[in-house]
């Protein structure tokens, strides 16, 4: 880190407020940047960490839509769920605000009228889409096609959730409107527009010149952007719900959401601090470091630094912006329209008193260079080999043994021995490796650097046996028990960053206040003499159960998905109905029913068919049901179709079948007793 900054203000991208927040938004965002936060403090570092729900914008105005509601009742349920979810995780916001806020709305006008008064903005006639049945023009996500790079036939109107790639509505093949589902037409609008391509250079050399230590797919996306030559673009929308814009002939024109909501961090941090707000944002010695996703790279690197030196009056460009690519779930992309997620709310519910868990596996599984998978079998996993076998394991042991031998205090060492000097030099080695791997935004590095002191401490007990040592050297043992309560002590403080819960309990346990990371390593954090509290296990093993469940609820979602999306095939063209009439169609009754040998697919049917002489059909139905589900039921069937020999069978007829919206399929019959061979029509 520079040492030249006096302070160091965190940002953290603005969630929408239509809908909860999931481990994406975690893993990408919120997580790393408390994990950074946490560490400045330790060290005594001035730092504020800024927050806010973004509730403007065009997802919430179709949620409100759809469900009849107002968009400040989407906006008031969810951030209300956000902000108690991201307080319950730990995430340690000096500030969780709203872009509703009064002061919100106060600050983005005062922007918007700030650059119109300086001559910064220009204004444009445009033609944009238009939905004639509702009477509106359409922005963004009030927009659904093709994507035009993809191929996604669902695409967004500002971006496309398959590929990640931004869009502008009238670059989707076949749009449609989202509101009616009609096909849009094109008419004249005019908006404001802030000129990109008037800071092009300077934002270039601020950029490819001035931060190469930014993250690759960062440093990348802005030099590409770069490269394409920057264009205008519109400040503005023609929408009911967001900030009106504040000059006269701007009648139904809001704030473009991407405008209006970086300008929350701002607000926020004035509305926390309303008369010292402006040293975090224009002194020069404050370091600016916006943690947001790769889907909002462009904004924070190029729109919103372009707005902040359009604006002047010495406001300062973020110094980094560690992006992280995508975090997805069980090999699937996080999807909040599909419900593929997992939804912190209901973690919290799921999972009481497992914060750390949740934390410790989007960290050790960060998309920090690439995008990553998180699944149930991997946070299962990372939880009962990790947490519990290697960092709880070593606690437990040090706590116990300490009870068991020195009644619970801390027992006086006498001289060290090359084995605990050595211990202790690899704390001390761990501890910096940790700390540079902060500094350098590497959180996933820094967590198993960290976890290596856990393992360190496992090895020294291990060579050291003071079990062994107990029954003939007490000394020994305390000396030995000594140094295992220090490196106890320190991964209480060099775990805080990352697991905030578990470091809070092992304090209570030790008796550690004030911490602060110059404690780490050492070497006498805990007094000879004093107090140990009585052991607790910090991390319990989560069983296959717990997991199953969670999985089987992402199987529900996948389910539900299929079934609302499920349409009819389209009719078959017409028959006359004495084509139809040549069909025979019958119940017969089903007499035996087994799976055809070496076949996955099919079952081979026994039906009484009235004629007194029973009839075999050969059916494709095997996955959907067990042949003891059909014997002795009635179903119908085509009994004229020539016979087919299937497998070495063969088939006289075909037994009547439909498959249903959440893809079962359910063999056709009549709904009451019906005698065998009696016709269907």
């Amino acid at each position: 880190m520079k040492k030249d900054f006096k302070r160091t203000l965190v940002t953290t991208a603005l969630p929408y407020a239509n809908g909860p927040v999931h481990i994406g938004h975690l893993a990408g965002v919120y997580v790393p940047a408390d994990i950074y936060t946490r560490y400045l403090r330790l060290n005594g570092r001035e730092v504020l960490m800024i927050g806010g729900s973004d509730e403007h914008g065009v997802p919430i105005t179709i949620k409100a839509r759809r469900e009849g509601v107002t968009p400040q009742d989407i906006v008031d349920r969810y951030h209300s769920i956000i902000k108690e979810s991201m307080s319950g995780l730990g995430i340690s916001f000096d500030i969780y605000s709203r872009t509703t806020s009064d002061i919100h709305h106060e600050m983005a006008s005062e922007f918007f009228r700030h650059l119109y008064e300086k001559g910064e903005f220009i204004e444009r006639s445009s033609k944009q889409l238009y939905d004639e049945k509702a009477g509106q023009f359409l922005a963004d996500r009030y927009v659904t096609g093709e994507c035009p790079h993809c191929h996604n036939p669902r695409a967004y109107g500002d971006q496309c959730e398959s590929c990640g790639t931004s869009l502008a509505p009238t670059d989707l093949i076949n749009p449609r409107s989202a509101l009616t589902d009609t096909v849009p037409v094109m008419r004249d609008t005019f908006h404001w527009y802030l000129p990109l391509d008037k800071w092009q250079d300077y934002l270039g050399k601020w950029i490819l010149e001035g931060h190469k230590e930014w993250r690759p797919n960062v440093y990348g996306q802005c030099k590409s952007w770069l490269e394409m030559g920057l264009q205008p673009r519109a400040v503005s929308r023609d929408l009911d719900w967001g900030v009106p814009v504040p000059v006269e002939g701007a009648d139904g024109k809001v704030l473009y959401v991407w405008f209006d909501a970086p300008i929350g961090y701002i607000s926020n941090t004035r509305e926390l601090l309303p008369d010292s707000w402006e040293k975090w944002w224009k002194d020069p010695e404050t370091r600016i470091i916006n943690f947001i996703g790769k889907d909002n790279i462009v904004f924070h690197c190029i729109v919103f630094p372009a707005m902040l030196s359009a604006y002047g009056d010495g406001y300062q460009l973020p110094d980094n912006v560690p992006a992280n690519e995508f975090l997805n779930l069980e090999g699937d992309k996080i999807s909040t329209s599909r419900n593929w997620a997992v939804w912190l709310h209901e973690y919290l519910e799921d999972f009481p008193g497992k914060q750390d868990v949740l934390r410790y596996v989007l960290t050790a599984n960060a998309p920090e260079t690439k995008d990553n998978d998180f699944t149930w079998a991997d946070f299962q996993a990372r939880n009962n080999n990790e947490l519990v076998a290697i960092l709880g394991n070593f606690v437990n042991r040090a706590l116990v043994l300490t009870h068991k031998y020195f009644g619970g205090k801390v027992p006086a060492p006498s001289a060290l021995q090359a084995t605990d000097l050595d211990v202790l030099a690899e704390i001390r080695a761990l501890k910096q490796s940790v700390a540079d791997a902060i500094e350098g935004f590497h959180f996933r590095d820094a967590l198993r650097e960290a976890m290596n002191m856990a393992r360190a401490g496992n090895k020294y007990l291990q060579e050291t046996e003071p079990w062994k040592t107990a029954k003939t050297d007490m000394e020994r043992t305390a000396t030995i028990l000594h140094t295992a309560l220090q490196i106890t002590a320190s991964l209480a403080v060099v775990f805080e960053p990352f697991l905030p819960f578990m470091s809070e309990k092992l304090c209570r346990i030790l008796g550690l206040t004030d911490l602060n990371w110059d404690m780490v390593g050492c070497g006498e954090l805990l007094s000879a003499g004093s107090d140990i509290g009585e052991p607790e296990l910090l991390f319990e093993k989560i069983e296959d159960a717990a997991v199953q469940a969670q999985v089987q609820k992402l199987l529900d979602a996948k389910k539900a998905n299929a079934v609302a999306a499920w349409k009819p095939d389209p009719q078959a063209s017409d028959v006359d109905i004495d084509t139809f009439g040549r069909c025979d169609l019958r119940v017969g009754t089903v007499l035996e029913c087994e799976r055809v040998p070496k076949a996955d697919k099919l079952l081979r049917f026994l039906i009484d068919d009235g004629t007194g002489s029973p009839r075999t059909i050969v059916s494709g139905i095997a996955k959907y049901y067990d042949p003891e589900q059909l014997r002795g039921k009635q179903i119908c069937f085509i009994a004229n179709l020539p016979p087919r020999k299937l497998r070495g069978v063969e088939s006289c007829g075909m037994i009547l079948s439909a498959v249903s919206s959440d893809g079962s399929l359910v063999v056709i019959g009549p709904t009451g007793p019906v005698a065998p061979g009696s016709k269907v029509g």
